[in-house]
């Protein structure tokens, strides 16, 4: 490239050279031949008025002589004319001419006596004299001959100038040259990442200036390479030194760097790169990082066959480049805690139910009798039975519980319409409510076919209706109703009762959390129904909710995805079976 430069600079120059000499000829001769002829015709005038105030035009002989003389001292044909036109004498002898010549007519019309022409390459200048007049002709060749004698040297001193000088723009071009290596080998050097490159130019011109710019800017881009390396680093550091096992792809699913913790549970992902799913087999580990490459949001999932019988929560997250950074936490530990516990829970639970039973049937046996029992007597037997019939109770729910959050806890999917759903729970439930002052009441209703186990939801609604009976007896009326929403139909049960806090809508479906433990207790509730519910509505693949404003009840929501039916009629339709695992 550079060498292209110097050519292209130095031709430049020789044709700005040739091209000023070229204009330099055609203009000096041009004024070189005007000037020639000016200072000519003015000598041959100034000679002509001599020779006319000399000559008298009755002597011919003299006439003669005298042009001859002055031819010779002249260097130019002498010619004397009368005021008719004839030639008296001249200094050469040619052919006689019938017609005056134009530059003797011009002599005698003009004021100043003075005529001259160009013809036949000759330059004539008449000046008319008392009763003649004289005429001095110049031949134009010897213009032209000193015009070509000029041009010669001009043009030697031209070539002179032009070699001279194409020398000297050779050495400027080449220190050009040399200066845009310079600069070229400093782009390149930087392309390549040597952010140590420089031009170190002097201050000289223009040229100086952008080099210096350019190194200012390599010495800022330097810097700030050598903090992103350092934060890199402090990164890449950070990472590796936490439990989590972090990978993270680019757009096109390709490995672009994992740490030290990924590379331990599976070495496929330290092969930059490599496209994930030849890395990483497990199902939910793609599906999370897929979902954060092509909807560009926050996908979890739980995956169960990264490393042999480990289980890992997955969080996967966009990038601003376009890819995607996944996150696994090891929650294998956390996993057979919970297991552990919901089997001693359901163990304990089920290894209680014989005594307990055996207990209250005992009590209710001794109250039963008709042998007359002490008041007292009779009063600790109904304690013990109304205590061992709650703790019956619980342990009835925890089993249930236990149930629902095991991960063999399998539900048989129906397609069911809403409105079935409710009409089918409100007549469950109506024996429920029938020795109390409550009513059950079924309100709006959709026709809409939701995916769903009959008796599992009986035991969402059961649970959900208990509950408002118990904390909302005194608005005396529970509803039931489904609606359609986006993508799904949301069932609600709602009481008129007192209502219930905001500050306890975010924990109700805890187990075991009560909002007013006094009273739930008197009433006999164990803190798992709403805990059940939940889980159950869950497995589902759908959420539940509570809403809610001090006096004026509660509202809990939950909504199942809405599937397509198998059949019209308005029973449900056993046509499509599936089972949920929690």
């Amino acid at each position: 490239m550079t060498g292209r430069v110097f050519t292209k600079l130095l031709l430049s120059f020789v044709l700005v050279l040739a091209t000023s000499a070229a204009i330099l000829d055609f203009t000096l001769r041009g004024i070189v031949e005007n000037s020639l002829r000016q200072e000519i015709t003015q000598s041959l005038t100034g000679k002509a008025r001599l020779l006319a105030g000399e000559a008298r035009p009755g002597d011919g002989q003299r006439l003669a002589a005298l042009a001859s003389r002055a031819a010779f001292e002249a260097g130019a044909q002498v010619t004397f004319f009368a005021q008719d036109g004839t030639v008296l004498a001249a200094s050469a002898s040619g052919p006689a001419s019938a017609n005056v010549p134009p530059e003797v007519k011009t002599a005698l019309s003009q004021a100043d006596k003075v005529g001259s022409t160009e013809r036949e390459g000759m330059l004539f200048v008449a000046v008319a004299g008392d009763g003649l007049v004289v005429r001095l002709a110049y031949p134009l060749q010897a213009i032209h001959d000193t015009t070509h004698v000029l041009r010669s040297d001009v043009l030697l001193a031209s070539l002179f100038a032009i070699a001279l000088a194409t020398v000297l723009a050779a050495f400027i071009a080449h220190r050009a040259q040399r200066r845009l290596k310079r600069i070229v080998t400093f782009a390149a050097r930087m392309s390549s990442g040597d952010f140590t490159a420089r031009i170190e130019e002097g201050d000289l011109d223009e040229v100086s200036e952008v080099a210096r710019a350019l190194d200012m800017t390599a010495a800022r881009l330097e810097a700030s390479f050598h903090a992103l390396e350092t934060k890199q680093r402090e990164l890449a550091a950070l990472l590796d030194s936490m439990q989590e096992a972090v990978i993270a792809v680019d757009a096109a699913g390709r490995i672009s760097w994992s740490n030290v913790v990924m590379q331990r549970i599976a070495p496929g992902a330290t092969r930059q790169g490599q496209a994930l799913v030849h890395a990483v087999r497990d199902p939910e580990v793609l599906k999370c990082v897929q979902v954060a490459l092509e909807s560009r949001e926050l996908a979890s999932g739980k995956a169960t066959s990264v490393a042999p019988a480990r289980v890992y929560d997955v969080n996967a997250a966009p990038t601003p480049g376009g890819g995607a950074v996944a996150v696994l936490h090891d929650v294998s530990e956390i996993e057979r805690a919970e297991k552990m516990r919901r089997d001693f829970v359901a163990n304990v639970s089920h290894e209680l139910r014989t005594p307990l039973t055996s207990i209250s049937g005992y009590v209710e046996t001794l109250l039963e009798d008709p042998m007359e029992l002490p008041p007292h007597a009779r009063e600790f037997m109904a304690i013990i039975l109304r205590n061992a019939t709650r703790m019956n109770r619980l342990t009835e729910d925890l089993l249930a519980l236990a149930s629902v959050e095991s991960s063999d806890y399998k539900l048989k999917l129906r397609p069911v319409k809403a409105s079935t759903l409710v009409r089918d729970a409100i007549d469950s439930l109506a024996g429920m409510v029938i020795d109390s002052d409550i009513s059950l009441d079924e309100a709006d209703l959709t026709n809409a076919v939701v995916g769903a186990d009959e008796d599992a939801l009986t035991q969402v609604f059961g649970n959900l209706v208990e509950n408002a009976m118990k904390y909302g007896k005194g608005g005396k009326r529970v509803l039931i109703g489904a609606r359609d929403v986006e993508d799904g139909v949301e069932f609600w049960v709602q009481d008129f009762g007192p209502g219930i806090a905001s500050e306890h809508l975010s924990r109700i479906f805890e187990r075991f959390y009560r909002v007013d433990k006094a009273r739930s207790r008197e009433s006999g509730g164990t803190g798992l129904g709403l805990a059940i519910a939940k889980h159950i509505v869950l497995a589902h693949g759908g959420n539940i909710r509570a809403e809610s404003e001090l006096g004026s009840g509660a509202t809990f929501l939950f909504t199942l995805p809405v599937i397509q039916p198998a059949g019209e009629s308005g029973e449900s339709l056993p046509v499509a079976s599936a089972s949920k695992s929690l």
